[in-house]
């Protein structure tokens, strides 16, 4: 009996510490300027940086990857500059809203992913993640300035933005793990 109660604890202990190592570091600072919202965030991703470039530049998979797209896709590539349309429904709490984008997306393979917004439901929209290695993991550093056109987005201000950052991190941090461990598995 007493075995086994020590058994599940090991497991219990395990799945716990291979859940923590899903789940990245992410600080996010948000600063209002007028209308528009500003977000200062860093990442820590618990995977090589060439795995989380994988993720963070996978427009097209990218579906399958957060939860609150419907539509992802590489509509023009020019070497490393890309146009993205995405679109999609936001959830805060009770409240929704469907956002669509059209972006162009410069890379920096390895380094850097610099966007902004062409078209869409935001008045303004930019972005740059500088990605570097730590050690054998990596690290994002998000700059954003948003001026948003949501009803939600207006009303909830910075807490639905930083939200919205947090949740999409997390759920490309989490498909980052799986590649990793898919990765991992094969050899």
């Amino acid at each position: 009996m007493r075995i086994s109660h020590f058994f599940t604890a090991g497991m219990l202990l395990t799945f716990c510490c291979l859940a923590g190592a899903i789940e990245p570091a992410i600080q996010v600072t948000i600063e209002q300027r007028g209308d528009a919202f500003v977000l200062e965030t860093i990442i820590d991703f618990p995977v090589p940086v060439r795995t989380a470039w994988d993720v963070l530049t996978d427009f097209d998979n990218m579906v399958g990857i957060l939860s609150n797209l419907t539509v992802s896709k590489v509509t023009e590539r020019r070497g490393n500059t890309l146009r993205v349309q995405q679109s999609g429904v936001a959830k805060f709490g009770i409240f929704s809203y469907s956002f669509t984008s059209e972006r162009e997306v410069r890379l920096d393979p390895m380094n850097r992913i610099q966007a902004r917004q062409l078209s869409g439901n935001a008045r303004q929209f930019a972005s740059d993640l500088e990605l570097k290695r730590v050690g054998n993991n990596s690290q994002a550093h998000y700059h954003a300035e948003v001026t948003p056109d949501s009803g939600i987005a207006l009303t909830f201000g910075g807490s639905f933005i930083k939200h919205e950052v947090e949740e999409q991190f997390a759920a490309m941090a989490a498909e980052m793990a799986r590649r990793k461990a898919a990765v991992s598995t094969n050899r």
